[in-house]
């Protein structure tokens, strides 16, 4: 029920991050300015200046999605808006901070400074771990008949790769050089695979890197809330350049008897009901179900499903945003168990807009299926 009320609450809650960034800006330029009152006009005028382009980087960075602009101009300003962003995000926890240790006497000398620093420190520590996406196993047994000849099933899952200007070819040819080299028989892609527009990911020839993709059972995805902002239709056409199969509303069964559901996404909002696409399986063989958005989960229990993979949360991305995952969705992040339903929400391959993971991970998931 909570994930059914919640979904009311996204665009609010949109608004109120975009309210919160200019009165965080404000107050980090009110602190700024009384920190450097003391310094020369022409130092003044030059900090002041670099704050107000940065602070607008992160609007600019929207308008240039759908504008075929140089690429290093265009990834200069993704980088600096949205990494303003979490600037602006722990700079006004730090300083307001200070200003609490202030209240109740205890002084902390050079609160500005001091602020700035641990904020840059959080971010050099985030964009690394970034970086380094780590690897999720999982082992699991479905009590259904299917050819595993002899060893157990390797299905990759991945989420909310959001290619763009940010999540860039070069970054995409690492992706898909760590998720070969995992030698999977199935990839699963749990939707958000384009961030906003196709625009970049046309311009870097994207589907080069994609076309490199390698699983013998296939390479099977539902679409996300983004592929929708990057024009559904596009992005369906968009794949048949590359070795992945869009699932909306639709099932395949493959070769080894496993059958694969994929979810158009829940902005869709006449899409298929969960029970009529399970009429069209086989309910003694397993059933995957790939659905981007994990809300209406015990529905997944009733139907049967034996396991779902999900992404869309990025569990925050960035703490104390993980709480805020965790109250929106029954299942938040990670691995569940709820009668013979296997559930597995993950974190996302890459994220939506600043390139950091602080608290939250990034993550190639590989679920071992077997059955005894």
């Amino acid at each position: 029920v909570k994930s059914i009320q919640s979904s009311h609450f996204m665009p609010a809650i949109f608004i109120s991050i975009f309210l919160l960034y200019i009165l965080g800006n404000v107050y980090i330029f009110i602190r700024g300015r009384q920190a450097i009152r003391k310094h020369p006009k022409s130092v003044r005028v030059l900090v002041f200046s670099i704050f107000i382009i940065c602070a607008l980087s992160f609007l600019l960075s929207f308008g240039l999605n759908n504008i075929i602009a140089p690429l290093r101009l265009a990834r200069l300003f993704e980088e600096v808006g949205k990494s303003w962003l979490l600037v602006t995000l722990y700079m006004t926890l730090f300083l307001a901070l200070m200003d609490f240790l202030r209240l109740i006497k205890i002084r902390v000398p050079f609160a500005f400074y001091s602020s700035l620093f641990l904020t840059l420190g959080l971010l050099f520590y985030g964009y690394y771990h970034y970086d380094n996406p780590n690897t999720k196993e999982l082992h699991i047994t479905i009590n259904k008949p299917f050819q595993t000849q002899g060893r157990p099933i390797k299905v990759v899952g991945i989420s909310d790769i959001h290619l763009g200007y940010e999540t860039n070819k070069e970054r995409l040819a690492n992706y898909v050089e760590r998720i070969n080299a995992l030698k999977p028989d199935l990839i699963l892609i749990a939707g958000d695979l384009i961030d906003h527009s196709l625009t970049p990911v046309k311009a870097q020839r994207m589907q080069d890197e994609l076309s490199r993709l390698k699983a013998p059972l296939g390479i099977l995805m539902a679409p996300g809330n983004h592929d929708y902002f990057s024009n559904i239709e596009e992005v369906e056409q968009f794949l048949t350049l590359t070795p992945i199969t869009l699932l909306r509303d639709s099932v395949v069964t493959l070769e080894n008897g496993i059958q694969v559901i994929g979810r158009d996404d829940r902005r869709q909002r006449d899409r298929e009901s969960l029970d009529k696409l399970v009429r069209q399986t086989d309910p003694s063989k397993p059933i995957l179900l790939i659905d981007h958005q994990p809300y209406d989960l015990e529905q997944t229990v009733d139907a049967g499903i034996d396991l779902q993979f999900s992404g869309h949360t990025h569990h925050g991305q960035v703490w104390p945003l993980t709480y805020l995952t965790d109250y929106l969705f029954e299942l938040s992040y990670g691995y569940e168990k709820r009668e013979n339903t296997h559930l597995y929400v993950s974190s996302g391959l890459s994220l939506w807009g600043p390139p950091y993971r602080i608290g939250t991970d990034s993550e190639i998931v590989v679920f071992y299926l077997d059955n005894k």
